[in-house]
This record gives structure tokens, C-alpha cells and sequence, in this order.
């Protein structure tokens, strides 16, 4: 899939998300694409904090890296970090060869949103997003 079909895709499943959870799962979320030396950059990002989520993404991914760290990770593969806080991100979701989406909560963690009975629900999106990118990955 092109990277405009990805984002359509993904703002629809995460108001979904929010739909099915009845408020806000994830308040940020990005698109992030990986070159061939490893280097991250941003190609669209929706959230409160556009003007520093590139330079703070280093620091604000560590807790996802190091998890990430641990397996490999297969194209509609994602995790979760329980316990990140504030602009620590919260998810991954490997949406291609070479592009990954993130996602936070910059006020709740993990543990938090989990906490919510209406989470399971929410999780029905979620996962029907990784199907649907493990059908149809993002290329370009």
C-alpha cells in the first residue's frame, strides 16, 4: 500500500480505537520510516507536540527499542511498553519492510489504558489494523 492509503487507514482504525474504548486511546501517533543505515525520520506525524516530536524521537522511543530489541519484529508485529510514561511512547506497530507506526498516550500509560474495562473492545481495532498490514504493507 502507498503511504497516503496507510494514513487513511490508520487515523480511520484509530478512531475506531476511540470509538470502541469511548475516549481517546492515543493522543500522538506517527509514521516513522527507517533507511537502509538505520535512521528514523518522520513521515507524518498527528499530535500536541508537532514542532518537537522529531528532535525529542530519540529519547522518547528508547523503552520501544529496547523491547524491540528482544525478537524480531515481522511486518504487522507490534508491542506495547506497560509502564512509559508522558511523552515516552507507548506502542509499535511494524506497518512495512521499513515503516513503523508509534503511538502514545502523552497523559496515561499503558498500564492505565489497559486498566479500563472498554480496553478489550479497543483492541479489536488494533488488531485488525496489524491484519490488515500484514495483508498489505506499506512500500513508499
Amino acid at each position: 500500500m502507498t503511504t497516503a492509503q496507510a494514513l487513511t487507514l490508520i487515523r480511520a482504525q484509530l478512531q475506531r480505537m476511540d470509538a470502541l474504548y469511548g475516549r481517546t486511546v492515543f493522543d500522538e501517533w506517527a509514521l516513522i520510516g527507517v533507511d537502509e543505515r538505520g535512521k528514523a525520520s518522520v513521515i507524518a506525524y498527528e499530535g500536541p507536540r508537532a514542532e518537537r516530536f522529531t528532535a525529542d524521537l530519540p529519547d522518547d522511543a528508547a523503552s520501544l527499542r529496547e523491547a524491540q530489541s528482544r525478537r524480531a519484529y515481522h511486518v504487522g508485529d507490534f508491542e506495547f511498553v506497560h509502564e512509559e510514561a508522558g511523552e515516552g511512547l507507548d506502542a509499535f506497530m511494524r506497518v512495512g519492510p521499513a515503516a513503523y507506526l508509534v503511538c502514545n498516550h502523552t497523559g496515561k500509560t499503558m498500564a492505565e489504558i489497559r486498566a479500563e474495562t472498554r480496553w478489550r473492545q479497543a483492541q479489536v481495532a488494533w488488531f485488525d489494523l496489524a491484519e490488515k498490514f500484514r495483508a498489505d504493507e506499506v512500500l513508499g
